[in-house]
């Protein structure tokens, strides 16, 4: 398919209120689409979806399935039964899910794919932010607000307008997200894979599957001289196993000398540099902490060098990035009832990987009198799977408060298998002080009469624990709050 894939069509979407729904919903309908959707219920997404033009019904109605209609794209939260899809199957309408959906829109682009277990969001958003400043102006789809960004979502130019690659198809940013293999749907020209661990293990049976999955996901890339280029970390991306024989070209980047980009990294003054065939590539200071960071902002630099951004501009993007929401992102200053000053952070970490990496990041760069983690695990099965992990990862806090399991996607069986208390338990086994607490208010509870002077609190996971931030903050005085008003507004800002 070319760059007209949308043009003149009728493109309905099913779930458009969803996260990347409906950030392609406005980039379908920008590339020339008449676009339509539904959703369960109204939110501040699908009032703007609403304000910018796009007809969405609030609820579920095989009446929304318009006659005219060329396609309907479903999210990944919708079953084949649904009134919506199966009317549309019934009228011999194409339905597609939101991935392949995702796939056709690279097509006729500079497509770049940002895949790994972790620091997709984060990359895909710096990189995104490095091509604006250097006025390469791409389209993006990210699954995470970005307020430098406007949201997480943007449609660029159709072509490259200056640098390397000037008149080359416009640049497309999107993430690649390994869970239920939707990544196998994109259609990338450029590829980064930062990563490969265990994760999804309700989808996957073994590390070996997943490691299989990259492999698949690297061979979409096209032969090196049509443009492919893969991009892989050196350590701990199974680069041998991902990345031999392949028919694109292929780079690592990583910490050891061996790596064709070699990263330095001073935890102390947080100062990054890559270096590559002898000399020094690139350099900055970030106000993103940690290595994991220094990682994420290296793989995102080097991507925008091979897009034709100029090392002074990647150099300047990078030290003026601000982070994306929800991913170790400072709330501000707080004042407990009690007097406690302590400061506040809200984190999106739900594998033991992120958590441990984020915890030791901010243990360096804030060094606490105390480290408070507030943590709601994310699945029961990754819990369960995952437990002698995330038993060891918590090492570098003082306390551990473990929230309910957010419960998603597993079956009721699997619910009754591992509780909050079980991970909570394994910790304090393991030296860590830890308890579980039953509900957000009893955690809220507990934190303003726990508190002490110096005390950072970082909230964290994928689920809904983010309200325990807040409510924390309302409960308190000090500079959280604008921050917070500032989030949401951010957040109402994007749709993606």
């Amino acid at each position: 398919m070319d760059a007209t894939v949308w043009s003149g069509r009728h493109v309905h979407f099913v779930g458009i209120g969803g996260c990347g729904m409906s950030g392609l919903a406005l980039m379908v309908r920008a590339r020339g689409a008449s676009v339509t959707g539904s959703d369960q219920s109204q939110s501040e997404v699908t009032d703007l979806l609403t304000a910018s033009g796009i007809s969405v019904a609030i609820g579920t109605s095989a009446d929304s399935i318009a006659t005219g209609t060329d396609l309907v794209v479903a999210s990944a939260a919708v079953q084949g039964d649904h009134p919506e899809v199966a009317r549309a199957q019934a009228m011999g309408i194409e339905t597609i899910s939101y991935a392949e959906a995702l796939g056709r829109s690279q097509e006729g682009r500079t497509a770049v794919s940002v895949a790994g277990t972790h620091g997709k969001s984060t990359t895909a958003a710096l990189l995104a932010h490095i091509l604006v400043e250097s006025g390469l102006d791409p389209s993006v789809i990210v699954g995470a607000t970005c307020p430098q960004l406007g949201g997480g979502t943007r449609t660029g130019a159709a072509i490259i307008p200056l640098g390397t690659l000037k008149g080359n198809p416009g640049i497309f940013v999107a993430e690649a997200c390994e869970f239920n293999r939707s990544f196998h749907c994109h259609r990338p020209t450029i590829a980064l894979i930062n990563n490969v661990e265990e994760d999804h293990l309700d989808v996957y049976k073994s590390l070996d599957e997943i490691v299989k999955a990259f492999r698949v996901f690297a061979g979409l890339l096209p032969a090196a001289e049509s443009g492919g280029r893969l991009l892989i970390a050196h350590e701990g991306a199974h680069r041998r196993a991902v990345a031999s024989g392949l028919v694109c070209a292929v780079s690592t980047f990583g910490w050891s000398p061996s790596a064709e980009y070699r990263i330095d990294y001073d935890p102390a003054t947080n100062a990054t540099s890559v270096w590559h065939a002898g000399k020094e590539l690139l350099s900055w200071r970030s106000r993103l902490v940690g290595e994991h960071n220094a990682l994420n902002a290296s793989a995102a630099g080097i991507l925008a060098l091979w897009l034709g951004a100029e090392r002074a501009q990647v150099e300047a993007a990078i030290a003026s990035f601000a982070g994306v929401d929800r991913r170790m992102q400072f709330l501000g200053e707080c004042v407990a009832p009690s007097g406690a000053r302590v400061r506040l952070y809200d984190d999106y970490g739900h594998h033991p990987t992120e958590c441990e990496r984020t915890l030791a990041a901010l243990r360096a760069a804030e060094n606490p009198s105390r480290l408070i983690c507030v943590f709601q695990p994310h699945q029961h099965s990754r819990t369960r799977f995952l437990l002698e992990q995330f038993a060891q990862c918590f090492s570098k806090a003082d306390l551990v408060i473990v929230a309910p399991i957010y419960f998603v996607r597993d079956s009721e069986v699997e619910r009754t298998l591992v509780c909050a208390a079980d991970l909570a338990r394994r910790l304090v086994e393991g030296g860590t002080d830890a308890r579980a607490i039953d509900t957000f208010e009893a955690i809220g509870e507990f934190l303003n009469a726990q508190v002490r002077d110096g005390d950072l609190i970082v909230v964290m996971g994928a689920g809904p624990v983010w309200k325990v931030a807040h409510a924390f903050a309302a409960s308190t005085r000090g500079e959280c709050e604008p921050q917070i008003r500032q989030q949401r507004a951010s957040a109402s800002a994007s749709i993606a």
